[in-house]
């Protein structure tokens, strides 16, 4: 059996950017198992599998290469742009059904636009020592969100010259540490995003990162509408719109490569 599987770069900036996600299209649903080693095969940091419901909204699951989790921005993007461009779908707004509840996507000219849960991180008074001793610093402020840890520094440059140690990183973060600043050169901040336990030593693009990170600067910078780079070494930019307890992350999205996966 053979199902149709696409690269799909999320959040590009120009070529070869962004967040590469596995988009595997079903015509029925496969065990958990099943997808675990797709995504295993794929090696990326997340593969998506999307499968038909009866009243035209679609299945959606994310997974690493070693778990399942539960929510994820960059391949939710690519999933759409797959569905569109390669899978017949013609409506403008396309409704998900996933661990996280009902997301949907929606076309906006050249640009994707995910209809996202808010993330409020709440602060944490005992910084991890890990932590200080990676930044050589204390962060300028420490806290958590529904899953993710969020260190904030004083400046850019710091979040892009930062050299992770992901042993370091693993001994402190059960699932994802976020590393942000101030934004600098036209956007509001910049952030990277490290998940060593997870197989994901650095996320190129974190759409679900940028949930919490809307929150975040949204309250610090009193603004709703919010422009993110992702410092990675591929790098990747988001637009941000923080609306109470939804955000709208949008972006544009590019095919790589098509194929069938045979297994």
């Amino acid at each position: 059996m053979s199902h149709p599987l696409f690269l799909v770069d999320a959040f590009v900036d120009q070529p070869f950017s962004g967040n590469p996600a596995g988009i595997c299209i079903l015509d029925r649903e496969q065990p958990a198992s099943w997808m675990q080693n797709v995504a295993l095969e794929m090696n990326q940091a997340e593969t998506a599998f999307v499968h038909k419901r009866a009243d035209g909204s679609w299945n959606l699951r994310w997974f690493t290469p070693t778990v399942e989790v539960s929510l994820c921005g960059h391949a939710t993007l690519a999933a759409a742009h797959a569905l569109w461009h390669h899978a017949g779908e013609t409506a403008a707004t396309l409704e998900f059904h996933t661990r996280s509840g009902r997301l949907t996507a929606t076309r906006i000219g050249d640009e994707i636009q995910l209809d996202f849960p808010a993330d409020f991180p709440q602060s944490i008074a005992q910084v991890p020592p890990q932590l200080v001793q990676l930044l050589g610093q204390q962060p300028h402020w420490f806290g958590q969100g529904r899953e993710y840890l969020l260190a904030v520094v004083d400046h850019a440059d710091t979040v892009r010259n930062f050299i992770p140690n992901n042993e370091l990183i693993a001994v402190f973060t059960p699932i994802g540490l976020i590393l942000t600043a101030a934004g600098d050169q036209g956007v509001d901040m910049v952030s990277r995003f490290f998940a060593p336990n997870h197989g994901i030593p650095e996320d190129p693009v974190t759409g679900s990162a940028h949930c919490l990170l809307a929150c975040y600067w949204g309250n610090r910078l009193d603004k709703t509408h919010l422009r993110a780079q992702q410092a990675s070494p591929r790098g990747g930019l988001l637009t941000l719109d923080w609306q109470g307890e939804r955000v709208l992350l949008s972006g544009k999205a590019r095919t790589m490569l098509t194929g069938e996966f045979h297994g």
